[in-house]
């Protein structure tokens, strides 16, 4: 069965800006795609059907998002072909690293190849809003300047970086960190040129570190290497290292019970050439 990186992401800061009439958060952030991820095995089928090969503890089938992004692509599409679909996690649920959000865009990349649809990159960036805010940046496949709710995209270059990524062991609910009263929404909107000059935080770090001890403890044990910070919603933290083999020594000291990995940042998403 044909197997696809589904890349972590990064937000390198997060600023909430606003918030809409809807309830939908107004941010700035940028994005950064990491070589270290989950695995999707995609495999087509000839007679219509999305199956889902093996189970993802916690998640229902109808809570899958793998399976929701290929049933939209097929009902958008009309294509009479199905796949089997399995995920082998490596990303923790709910650590702000993006895993479920990638995993759906790497579906829709991979079937857009498999069943071959030949749908363009804006069109599939549409299929993945559907899904969620954080999908089109994966299906976007590159570093990005974000704002909007996260939808508005722009090509950004940073340096080639590498990361210590640490999760301790707690899911961060997204959806309560958002609703809190305590949140800030008002940071005063940036310029890309003062976010490449080091300026930039992460807005939803304060109130989660509160909420969730375990994450500040985390956090403040990671300040020793160097300006760490809370990727999306957490629970997952990231400090930058001069070389892999830093952030691999940094992830190797990591305290009881945290997990880690280390990872390089990724120019391009592997499946980028699965849309023009």
């Amino acid at each position: 069965m044909p197997a696809f990186l589904a890349p972590a992401k990064l937000n390198l800061f997060l600023h909430i800006t606003g918030q809409r009439a809807d309830g939908y958060h107004l941010l700035q952030t940028v994005f950064e795609l990491l070589d270290y991820g989950d695995t999707v095995n995609i495999e087509p089928r000839q007679d219509g059907r999305i199956v889902r090969s093996s189970a993802i503890p916690g998640v229902t089938e109808d809570q899958d998002i793998t399976l929701r992004a290929a049933k939209l692509l097929q009902q958008t599409t009309a294509c009479k072909l199905g796949a089997n679909i399995s995920v082998e996690k490596r990303l923790p649920m709910g650590g702000g690293l993006g895993g479920g959000s990638s995993d759906a865009a790497t579906v829709l990349m991979a079937l857009n190849r498999l069943w071959g649809l030949g749908l363009t990159r804006n069109v599939l960036m549409g299929l993945a809003l559907k899904l969620g805010a954080d999908v089109p940046v994966f299906v976007f496949g590159q570093a990005a300047w974000a704002e909007g709710i996260g939808e508005e995209l722009q090509a950004i270059k940073p340096e080639p970086a590498y990361y210590a990524v640490l999760t301790p062991s707690i899911s961060v609910s997204t959806a309560s960190i958002f609703a809190s009263r305590e949140l800030t929404r008002n940071t005063i909107p940036q310029t890309m040129a003062a976010f490449f000059k080091g300026f930039g935080h992460n807005d939803l770090q304060p109130l989660v570190c509160r909420m969730y001890p375990q994450v500040a403890s985390c956090l403040s044990w990671l300040k020793q290497f160097g300006d760490a910070r809370m990727s999306g919603s957490g629970s997952s933290v990231f400090v930058a290292a001069d070389s892999i083999q830093s952030a691999q020594s940094i992830v190797a000291q990591k305290p009881e019970g945290v997990s880690g990995f280390a990872a390089s940042s990724l120019n391009l998403h592997p499946l980028y050439d699965c849309a023009d």
